[in-house]
C-alpha cells in the first residue's frame, strides 16, 4: 500500500465529515487507506464515520490520549509506505497527495514534506514553514518579532528546505517515522510537531516545504486560542527546550522568560469581530430552497465563481465545485476585505467555515 492517512479527531464531527470527503476525492487514484483515531469524542463523530464512511478504519479510544499518543496509535495500525498526519479541520485538494508523493519520490533523503496552508478566510498561515525555535528566536517571537521564527526565505508558492513543519499536514515515510520513535508522548498537545521535525533533522534527513499545493486549515477548531492554549503551548515548549537545547543557566533563564511572557500574552486575545454580511452568494447549480428558507437568509445563486465585494458571504457548493477550485478561489481573494466563506459539503445539510484562525468555526444546519 502506498499511503496511509491518519486523522486524529476530537469533537469536530462536522469538520471531520468535510475533511474525509476531501481526502476520499484526493485518494481516488492512489492505493491508500484512511484511519480515523477518535480521542473519546462526546459528539457523534464515531457514529458519523461508521454511517457515512464505512470503508474508513475507525479506532475509538476510551479516553483523550492527546495528539502524540493518538497519532502513534494510528500509525501503528497503518500499512502504507508513506503516512500523512492530517488534522480533521482541513480540506485537501484533489491533487495534493499525488503532487507530494511525486515530489517525495524525487528526493532520496527527505524526512517530512509539508504543504501550503491557508485559513478559512484564504489567508496564508506562516506556520506552514518555520525555523527551529531556539530560545533566542522564541523570545523574539514573544516580543512580537517573528521574522526569524517563520521561514520567509521560501516564497509561499515555492518549494524548498525548511526546519519545522506543522502537524496539521505532515507526509513522511513510515520507516522514518518509526526510526525516530514517532511523536514524543511527553507532549499531550502542541509542540509535538516541532519535536518530530527536529528529531528527523537530527537523524540526518531533510524536511521540505512544498508550496505548489494548498489546503485549508480552519485551525481554530484544533488550536483554539485562549489562555489555556497559551499555557499548554508554552509548557510544551519547555519540554522541547529541556530535551534538545538546555545547556546553561543563562539559556534556561531565557527560555523561562520567553515561556512566561508567551503565557501571559495568551490572556489578551482579541474577540472576533463579526463580519456584517450585506450580500450572500451561493455558488451552485442545485436547488437549495430549503437552505434559503431554514437559514432565513436570501442568497444570490450563481453557477460560476464570482468577483465578490466587501461584506459578502460566499457559500461554495462542493457538489458543484471541486475542492481544489474552492481552495484556489479562497486563496486568490483579497484578504483585506471583509469576506466570509462557507463550504457546503457533498450530500450534506449544513454549511461550514471559519472567519478567524484563532476562534472556533461555524456550522449552520438547514
Amino acid at each position: 500500500m502506498k499511503l496511509s492517512v491518519i486523522v486524529l479527531n476530537y469533537n469536530v464531527r462536522y469538520f471531520l465529515e468535510l475533511c474525509l470527503q476531501s481526502v476520499q476525492d484526493a485518494l481516488k487514484s492512489i492505493e491508500a487507506e484512511i484511519i480515523v483515531v477518535d480521542n473519546s469524542s462526546s459528539d457523534d463523530s464515531c457514529e458519523m464515520v461508521k454511517e457515512r464512511f464505512p470503508e474508513v478504519k475507525l479506532i475509538e479510544n476510551t479516553q483523550n490520549l492527546g495528539f502524540s499518543k493518538g497519532n502513534n496509535i494510528g500509525v501503528a495500525e497503518s500499512k502504507g509506505e508513506y503516512i500523512c498526519i492530517l488534522n480533521p479541520d482541513t480540506v485537501i485538494a484533489e491533487d495534493t497527495f499525488i503532487q507530494i508523493l511525486e515530489f517525495a519520490k524525487s528526493k532520496s533523503n527527505f524526512g517530512i514534506v509539508g504543504c501550503q496552508l491557508i485559513d478559512g478566510t484564504g489567508k496564508f498561515l506562516p506556520e506552514s514553514k518555520r525555523h527551529i525555535p531556539t530560545a533566542k528566536i522564541a523570545f523574539q517571537k514573544m516580543m512580537g518579532k517573528s521574522d526569524h521564527y517563520y521561514n520567509r526565505n521560501i516564497e509561499n508558492d515555492d518549494v524548498g528546505k525548511t526546519d519545522i513543519l506543522v502537524g496539521a499536514f505532515m507526509m513522511l515515510r513510515r520507516d522514518v517515522y518509526n526510526e525516530v520513535g514517532g511523536f514524543d508522548e511527553d507532549y499531550f498537545m502542541y509542540g509535538e510537531d516541532i519535536d518530530l521535525s527536529f528529531k528527523i533533522l537530527k537523524a540526518g534527513y531533510s524536511n521540505f516545504y512544498f508550496g505548489k499545493t494548498s489546503i485549508i486549515h480552519f485551525k481554530g477548531e484544533s488550536t483554539f486560542k485562549d489562555k489555556v492554549y497559551a499555557k499548554r503551548f508554552y509548557q510544551a515548549m519547555a519540554i522541547f527546550y529541556r530535551k534538545h537545547f538546555e545547556r546553561n543557566s543563562l539559556f534556561t533563564a531565557m527560555v523561562k522568560l520567553a515561556i512566561k511572557v508567551g503565557s501571559q500574552k495568551g490572556k489578551s486575545i482579541p474577540k472576533l469581530k463579526k463580519i456584517k454580511i450585506k450580500k450572500s452568494i451561493l455558488v451552485s447549480n442545485g436547488n437549495f430552497e430549503t437552505m434559503t428558507s431554514k437559514l432565513q437568509q436570501p442568497f444570490t445563486q450563481v453557477s460560476r465563481l464570482p468577483e465578490i465585494s466587501e461584506n459578502s458571504q460566499v457559500v461554495l457548493d462542493a457538489n458543484h465545485l471541486g475542492y481544489k477550485a474552492i481552495i484556489e478561489y479562497m486563496k486568490s481573494s483579497d484578504t483585506s476585505k471583509s469576506i466570509s466563506y462557507r463550504i457546503l459539503p457533498k450530500n450534506s445539510t449544513f454549511i461550514i467555515g471559519s472567519d478567524s484562525s484563532v476562534q472556533r468555526g461555524e456550522v449552520l444546519h438547514f
